[in-house]
């Protein structure tokens, strides 16, 4: 436990000589209390940590409405790992070990990221549904599907390039930092699941572009 609160220390120094202010926190009971009232434009947690586990300090944050984007760093790298922070809400995750430098880089993507989608248009309409990216919601009717934060992130780019083809490694490289096959499966998992969701309308397809990418298509 010393080692995890000397990264932390470390991590906290180096950011803040970079012109970051940071808030730390040592473990999950008191990562969720200041995430709630410091307010931080990003999160960066450990899965593993005392007294309240990552997974469940994001999945309070999330059911109390607070939307901050959270990275995951953590040395836990099976596909369902993943896949599980991503759909409680992780907005990010980094593998152990990691280079600082990208660190860095990646927390200031989720700002600028924050940043830009607080500023696009509230609501966009895919066939029946409409789609809040803000909030992450998928609504048809009175029935609303919660997604989440990955799913929501990769719907967004595909219906604001309705009809065009969006790249697997430039979704790759933007949400989940490269392209490798490991995030490749990672990323067929939310496509899988976002067609599920949008199953209810068979006019709104999500089309498989072998070896490139994914189309969004609505026949209107």
């Amino acid at each position: 436990m010393e080692d995890e609160r000397m990264l932390a220390e470390i991590l906290a120094d180096t950011l803040s000589n970079r012109g970051m202010e940071i808030v730390l926190a040592f473990d999950g009971e008191e990562g969720l209390r200041k995430a709630r009232t410091e307010q931080p434009d990003v999160v960066v947690c450990d899965i593993m940590m005392p007294r309240m586990d990552g997974y469940t300090m994001v999945e309070n944050l999330r059911k109390e409405g607070v939307q901050t984007p959270v990275m995951f760093l953590t040395a836990r790298s099976a596909t369902e790992d993943v896949v599980r922070g991503f759909e409680i809400g992780a907005a990010d995750y980094l593998k152990k070990p990691f280079a600082l430098d990208e660190l860095i880089v990646r927390i200031r993507a989720l700002v600028g990221r924050s940043k830009v989608e607080k500023q696009e248009e509230a609501h966009y309409t895919i066939g029946l549904y409409s789609f809040d990216p803000q909030k992450g919601c998928l609504s048809l009717g009175a029935n609303v599907i919660k997604l989440s934060s990955r799913e929501a992130e990769v719907l967004r780019r595909l219906v604001k390039q309705e009809g065009k083809i969006v790249e697997s490694s430039a979704l790759l490289k933007e949400l989940w930092g490269d392209d490798s096959f490991f995030n490749m499966r990672s990323l067929n998992v939310f496509i899988s699941r976002l067609r599920h969701h949008l199953s209810a309308d068979p006019k709104v397809q999500i089309l498989n572009i072998r070896g490139v990418g994914y189309r969004l298509i609505i026949d209107r």
